[in-house]
Order: C-alpha cells, then structure tokens, then sequence
C-alpha cells in the first residue's frame, strides 16, 4: 500500500484535506504546485506513526479509507485546481467561525476549499478550490457575494491562479491605474451633498447690526479694541486681500453695550439684566457679532474672561430661529464639547441661568449615572454638553443623535489635546453635518489646536484677548517660596494655621494619594476640607465643589482636574504644593482666584527639581510685576549653565569616535551608546559596567 503515495490522483484528494497541515513538516513542491511529502520522510516519520498508534487507529484501517478517497475522487483525476487571491484582512469572512463558513460552501458547491496561508500574494493569501469547474465558478460567485458588503472605495476582486501543471503564472496582469484626486474630491463633496440634503438647510446668520455700530471708523474700532483688554481681531488662516471686505469674510465691528447686540432679540436682554451684568466682557465684545453673523470663530482668552457666555447667548438664537420647528429634529442643535466633567457641569449651569423660550440642556460624562443621560437624551433636548469619551459612547450605541447639529463649540480645545482626546474628537465629528457653524475656544494656540481648526473650521475669525504670549491675570498677587521638599507640609500647616476666617483656598498637589494624606492629616486635627481628584466617585466630586462653594468648607484639596473650568467667584488664595509640570498649567491655577473682578493670591512652593521652569516663570512674574526672590534667578541661571554644559559634553561625545564624558569612553558599546570604560553621563557603562548613572541599571 506504500506505493499508494504515488498515485497522482490519490496524492491530491489527501493534499486538500491535509496540505495546510503537513506543508511545515516537509513538503516539496512539484509539477503544478502540488505540495507533495517526500516518501521515505514520510515513512520514518516515528512521531506521525505514534500519533496514529495513540488514536487507536490501525494500519487497515487507513488503507480501508484511503481507497474509499480514491474510489470517490477517481472521476476527478482531470479537474484543475483554481487559487482564489482574497484579502487577508478579509479572510476571517470565507473561514467563518471554527471553518464553518468554509463546511457550508463546500456542502454548498461539492467542491474542496482549502485556505492555504503559506502561499501569499502581497496583502491576499491563497484559497485553493478543487472540484469541477461549474463548482469551481460557483464558489467564486459565492465569496464575491460574501464579500460584497465592503467600502465602495475598495471594490472586491479576486485574482485567479491557474495552478495546472506548466501553468503557475498569474492571469490578471494589470497595474492599478493613478487616482485622480480630483474626481475624488469631487465625488465625496456629491456624496456629502446628497447625505445632508434631507436634514435642510441652516440658517446661520441673525446679526442685524445697530447703526451707531456700523458708523464706527476704522479708528475708533481700533480704539475700543485696544481699550478693551488689546482684543485683536484677524482671519485664522490668509485669504485674498481683495476679498476681506466681502460678506463672507468681512469681521464685524466690536459692540460696547448688550442693547447694541441683542436690540432684536429682547428676551434676551431680559435674561442678561436678571445676572446684573454691568457690560459685555472684552471677548464678549466682538464675539457676539461674529457669531451672530454665522461665522465660524476661535476665542483665544484666559478662564474668567467670559467665554462661555460669548459661545452661549447666539446658540439660544440660533436653535430657536432654524426652519424645521424643534419638535421636528431628531437631536439636539447644538453640541459643547468640553474636556472635564466639572467643567462640563459648569457649562450646564451656566445655560440654566438663562431661561429662553423653553430651551433644555443635558450634560452627559463619564462616570455619571449613564441610564439617566440616556433617559434624558431620549426624551429631546436643544443642547448637550458633554465629555469626548461619553459622547462617542452615546453616539456609537445610537442614544444620541448629531446629525442635527448645526452649532458646535469645542471649549477648552488646549485642554482636550493635551488629555489625549483629539481621536474621540474627530470621531464625534464624522456624524455631524459639514456645513455646521464651529466655535473654538483656548487659553493658548498650539500646534494642535491650529491643525484641528484647519480640519474642521471654514475661514474662522480668530479673537484675542490681549497677546497669545502665555501671563497670569493680574488681579492675582504671586508669591513664591523657596523651600525643600520635606519642609513642604509643615509650610502648609503654617498657612491654614494663619487663615482668617473668610478665607477660602484650593490646594492643588501633583498627586492623587498626596491629596488623601493630607486630607486625613487635616480631618484627624478636626480641620474641616474637602478634596477632588480623578479617584473619587463623581458625586463625591459634585459635593466637594458644592461645599466650597456654599462655604461649608474653606479648604479644597486637589490635583489638576481642578485647574480649568471651575468657577468659584469668592476663591482668595491658590496654593501650589506641588508646583505644576509645565508653566500653562501653572497660569491656570493662578487663574482660579482674581475672578469677576475681585483680587487673590497664590502661594507656590518651589524645591530643586521645579529649576527647570524657573527661567518661564520669571517671565510670567515679570510680565505681571510681582516681586522675583532672588534664589528664583539663581536657580534658573544654575539651570541653564547645567543645560550648556550638557549640550557641550554631549557635543563632545559625538564628535568622539568612540564614547566621550556624556555618552562613555572605551568598551564594546551597550545601551544608548555605553561603553564599557565608564563615563559620566547616561552613557557610561551600557551592558558593560561603570558610569554614574545608567551603568549599574542596565
């Protein structure tokens, strides 16, 4: 029976069934890539023959059924063997679930179906079908079918080998042709019209401007922006000149009083007296006619300075003046995006303080009572405020609607990048129509922001309040003190021991479990506090900033959650236990006293490893004339002759042709260039020994 595996037709029913397997222990390719075992291997395989011997079966037994595949299969001795070319990425489709998917066409078709994942072409691998050849084309037509359901971008083919003997060259020879990118522009801007054009269209543009307004001279608009915080005022990105004074990119003139604003709209203005609003803040100056006009805008201002209103009285308009009635759309109309749960509650807050023609808000975040959201969402509402990642998890499970969403803000847009959410943002932004009207809001202009404007913002109005060089609030007295690190808690201790009595203060750590020592510390000596960080329950949090603001507690402990977005007018003093790791974060804490007017104090305790932000520190103290200790200047000059120095001896290493002080002299190399003759720097030592620092850790 050993002659058997010489049989060409025998040899080719056994292949489908096993090539997959046995292709690794051996197998020689022959005449029309037939994968074939050379026999003696074959035969002294002791670990094959085991292996039967352990299943109890019987060398009868396998002859037994091997004649029984040659009988069955002795009608296809002429049947060509066809290789389907699939897309890897697209094979689990054709395998199904445990080879179910591939069981069912072979019951379907009468023909073999093996995935044979060591023949590759580029991104497909190999599907190799025996049988006749009407049950060869009909397991074509069914994977084309099974397949079908794919991008319209990327249309399914299937290369076909022909792997007959003399014949293993592919058929389909053709090169891609080159994309033409503008067809495809063209294409997608088609299929974009047509995906909104049942939505309706949006009405943008509701600024009916007062006449003592628009009598304005370039100079007294200039003066009034200059008188008011130095607004300035520019197109985001450059347009033609000779365009800047047309109706779409021309930039309205600032207004100076909120009847110069919402003369039309007195219910409004009704809402704004019950605050007691004295006058529009800088940003709220210009914003207003801006976004009363329809355009797109990024407010560029320190926290404290208004924005929320800016961004919040035109959304009231807008929602309220669309064509289709509210009752009509399946989502909200406008959608604020903000990085933090407590600044998304404040938001919320803030647009219940104006009641305006029966206009609901929600605000939706993660680790609030979810099946509530999703009641009060289902229910409709005008607005939602929310945080990226429970926005993306209310959209992909089809709770909320945004394909309604004709006004859009991003707030605090430098915040949600530096948390790391610029994917859930885009992601949220793919089922909102285009032709939105998109609000920025920033306390600085990085790179990031920069390029997300670019990406989903159309010729947007960029408004300043004063430079976009990074500075403190000037209401705000900074004080720094030099200290170590174990004199840190006890300066603390002195500090609530010198409290008065009206007195309220955030402390903000750089760690989570710091704030809860202290907290124990302070409630063991019967001090009364509260503390907030990303550890704690959200309702904990919500009471935390409720106490503080009612005056149940005095003492707010906190890490950077806190730093951005909270709004608590009567905070006297900010003290930085743990100084911040870059100095924009330190400008936001400042920022949390010196509010609505009124005047603070910040404490910042700095050691030896805070001295690399100690040069921009200085500058923010310059700027804002505060008294400089004179240690600050000593630490920051120490800093940056450490910094030459190293800059040099790493110079130096590099010039060297092996090793130098920073990076090791002499020895084999090792990690990050370490030799094995020492040196001073991270170098020295790598996987040899010596150095300082980095030798014996590796």
């Amino acid at each position: 029976m050993d002659e058997d595996w010489d049989d060409d037709s025998s040899q080719q029913t056994y292949q489908a069934q096993s090539s997959n397997s046995y292709q690794q222990g051996g197998y020689e390719q022959r005449n029309g890539n037939n994968f074939r075992k050379p026999r003696d291997d074959h035969r002294n395989n002791g670990r094959y023959n085991n292996r039967d011997r352990s299943r109890g079966s019987n060398r009868g037994d396998r002859d037994g059924r091997r004649e029984q595949d040659y009988n069955r299969n002795s009608n296809e001795e002429d049947d060509e063997r066809t290789t389907f070319f699939v897309e890897t990425s697209k094979l689990g489709k054709v395998i199904g679930k445990g080879g179910s998917k591939i069981r069912e066409l072979e019951a379907q078709t009468g023909a073999k179906i093996k995935i044979n994942k060591d023949c590759v072409n580029g991104d497909a691998t190999a599907v190799i079908v025996s049988g006749t050849k009407d049950a060869q084309d009909q397991v074509k037509t069914l994977i084309d079918e099974l397949l079908s359901d794919q991008r319209p971008d990327r249309p399914f083919t299937i290369n076909t080998m022909n792997l007959q003997e003399g014949n293993n060259v592919r058929n389909d020879d053709r090169r891609s042709a080159p994309i033409d990118w503008d067809a495809a522009a063209k294409e997608h801007d088609q299929y974009q019209a047509q995906k909104w054009e049942k939505y309706g269209s949006i009405k943008k543009n509701f600024y009916i401007e007062d006449p003592e307004v628009a009598r304005l001279s370039k100079t007294e608009v200039e003066k009034i922006r200059k008188d008011n915080n130095d607004i300035s005022v520019d197109h985001t990105f450059d347009i033609d000149p000779s365009q800047a004074d047309s109706e779409e990119y021309k930039i309205p003139n600032p207004v100076q009083t909120f009847e110069q604003a919402f003369r039309n709209y007195p219910d409004i203005l009704v809402e704004i007296r019950k605050q007691n609003f004295e006058k529009p803040s800088p940003i709220q100056c210009q914003a207003w006619p801006i976004l009363l006009s329809g355009k797109d805008m990024i407010g560029i201002a320190q926290t404290g300075t208004g924005k929320t209103l800016a961004f919040l009285l035109p959304a009231l308009i807008h929602i309220d003046n669309q064509d289709t009635p509210r009752s009509e759309r399946s989502g909200p109309t406008v959608l604020v995006m903000a990085p933090t749960r407590e600044l998304a509650l404040q938001i919320e807050k803030e647009v219940n303080k104006y009641y305006y023609h029966g206009i609901k808000a929600v605000c939706v975040y993660g680790g609030g009572d979810r099946k509530k959201q999703m009641n009060i969402v289902s229910k409709g509402v005008e607005i939602v405020i929310a945080t990226p990642g429970r926005l993306n998890d209310l959209i992909q499970t089809e709770v909320l609607d945004v394909k309604c969403v004709s006004y859009l803000v991003l707030d605090e847009a430098d915040r949600m990048l530096d948390m790391g959410f610029e994917p859930q943002i885009r992601k949220s932004l793919l089922d909102i129509r285009p032709d939105r009207q998109t609000v920025m809001t920033s306390a600085t202009w990085p790179p990031g922001v920069r390029r997300l404007a670019e990406s989903y913002m159309k010729s947007p109005i960029t408004v300043c309040v004063g430079s976009l060089d990074l500075k403190a609030v000037h209401s705000v007295t900074q004080k720094i003190w030099i200290v170590d690190e174990e004199e840190k808690t006890d300066v603390l201790k002195d500090f609530f021991h010198n409290m008065a009595p009206s007195d309220k203060v955030i402390v903000f750590f750089g760690k989570k479990c710091k704030v809860d020592d202290i907290g124990s510390d302070l409630a063991l000596s019967g001090v009364a506090c509260q503390s907030i960080h990303g550890g704690r329950e959200q309702a904990d949090r919500e009471q935390a900033l409720e106490d503080i603001k009612t005056g149940d507690v005095n003492i707010l402990l906190a890490t950077d959650v806190a730093s951005r977005g909270i709004d608590i007018e009567d905070i006297t003093h900010v003290f930085n236990y743990d100084f911040p790791r870059d100095i924009e974060e330190y400008v936001h804490r400042v920022g949390r006293t010196g509010r609505a007017g009124k005047t603070g104090e910040s404490i910042s305790l700095v050691t030896r490893r805070d001295w690399g932000l100690t040069k921009e520190l200085i500058k923010i103290l310059e700027e804002a004339e505060q008294e400089i200790p004179t240690e600050l200047y000593s630490m920051s000059e120490r800093y940056e002759a450490m910094k030459k120095k190293r800059d040099e001896e790493r110079g130096d290493g590099d010039r060297r042709e092996s090793g130098g002080r920073r990076y090791g002299g002499g020895g084999g190399g090792g990690f990050r260039s370490g030799g094995g003759g020492g040196g001073r720097g991270y170098g020295g030592g790598g996987f040899g020994g010596g150095g300082r620092r980095g030798g014996s850790r590796w």
